[in-house]
């Protein structure tokens, strides 16, 4: 397709102070806001740019391809869409406006269970080329449900999550009212009515809803009683005894998310999944945690002969993309990264977005004579 950047937004920074003033601030807090603190969402985003790469000047080079074959599917380039819930809170119909332009642009798209497009509307979309991430549901009857809901949408990869065992402490959200159970205070009616795009693009959308877990809802619930049943519904903490049952039922490509560790990503291995994802829930969930760069190394050192290593949560660039895979990832995710695109560029974010940083990614690749995205491992400066 015809690359579509918007020159007046060449940097995800562009996109974020774009956004920043187009969304309502309770919108924006709840997609840029990290937890506690935010000093993991900070970690995360200057320690990857401490990496750095070797360039090689004088040599023979062919040119590079940003081309990466992921679980047997090619892809135009190494990195896709990670999943994130309450999109179309944060602009409307997000969900359907990523999972279009990644399906477009040949990359790969996550949706989240609590997205507010249902698996069924993304799988159409996508004509089946997405992924699903399952936020556990404690009853196994409903988890299977949903699952073979997935699968029949035709869904390529389930993502399980490892990294959310309870819900987090995000000081922002709670002062705007989006903690469970959420409310509407005289602020945020006031900032919707001071960002009438974003309003009436809401109105004309409807108002956003967990699109794929509405069948299971019961009807005339609250939001206080919304709030109950969703925690009531999902059990965040991972078992090695929940992982296996999901290994078992589900007969596709598996990965669970949120691995920091070498202890659970053995264990995880030892299970049967395809592949593993060093995340820590883009600073979301643990404001003490490492930043994902620094346990990547060793993760993929160790694990990257035996499984498919990925990584997202700080990545904001081609130079961060390139800097994941040279420490060792084969494949990375960005989040907020499209978000402030389509927040920034409504229809059009999710297509400037890829093209950036696929022109962002071809650069570096070109200046250190990468030909090959497996490659970047040998352009990396150790210490």
């Amino acid at each position: 397709m015809a690359e579509a950047l918007n020159s007046e937004y060449p940097t995800v920074q562009h996109l974020r102070t774009r956004a920043q003033k187009r969304m309502p601030g309770f919108a924006f807090d709840y997609l840029d806001a990290g937890c506690f603190s935010d000093l993991n969402l900070r970690r995360n985003r200057d320690e990857i740019r401490e990496i750095q790469l070797r360039p090689y000047y004088i040599r023979d080079y062919a040119g590079s391809n940003l081309e990466t074959e992921l679980f047997g599917k090619k892809y135009t380039a190494p990195f896709g869409v990670s999943p994130i819930g309450l999109q179309g809170l944060m602009w409307p119909k997000a969900t359907e406006i990523l999972a279009k332009a990644a399906v477009d642009n040949g990359i790969p798209f996550i949706v989240s269970t609590v997205a507010t497009a249902s698996i069924e509307t993304v799988g159409k979309i996508t004509e089946g080329n997405f992924w699903f991430q399952l936020y556990n549901p404690a009853d196994e009857e409903l988890r299977n449900n949903i699952l073979d809901r997935a699968m029949a949408a035709g869904c390529q990869c389930l993502v399980i999550l490892a990294d959310t065992p309870t819900l987090s402490y995000r000081p922002r959200e709670i002062r705007n009212g989006l903690s469970i159970p959420p409310r509407m205070s005289m602020r945020n009616i006031f900032q919707m009515i001071m960002h009438p795009t974003w309003s009436f693009s809401q109105l004309a959308a409807g108002a956003p809803q967990f699109m794929t877990m509405k069948p299971y809802i019961p009807k005339g619930l609250s939001m206080k009683h919304l709030g109950l049943f969703m925690n009531k519904t999902f059990s965040g903490r991972l078992t090695e005894d929940k992982i296996k049952s999901i290994r078992d039922y589900w007969k596709g490509k598996l990965v669970v998310k949120g691995i920091v560790t070498e202890e659970d990503a053995e264990k995880v291995l030892n299970l049967g999944v395809d592949g593993f994802i060093v995340s820590n829930h883009g600073g979301r969930q643990l404001d003490r945690g490492q930043s994902t760069i620094k346990p990547l190394t060793e993760l993929a050192k160790r694990f990257g002969d035996r499984t498919t290593v990925m990584m997202d949560s700080g990545i904001r660039s081609g130079p961060d993309i390139a800097a994941a895979l040279a420490s060792g990832a084969k494949f990375t995710f960005l989040g907020r990264s499209f978000m402030y695109g389509v927040g920034a560029l409504g229809k059009g974010g999710g297509d400037h977005t890829i093209t950036m940083l696929k022109r962002q990614l071809q650069q570096v690749m070109e200046q250190v004579a990468c030909e090959r995205v497996e490659d970047f491992p040998k352009h990396l400066i150790t210490e």
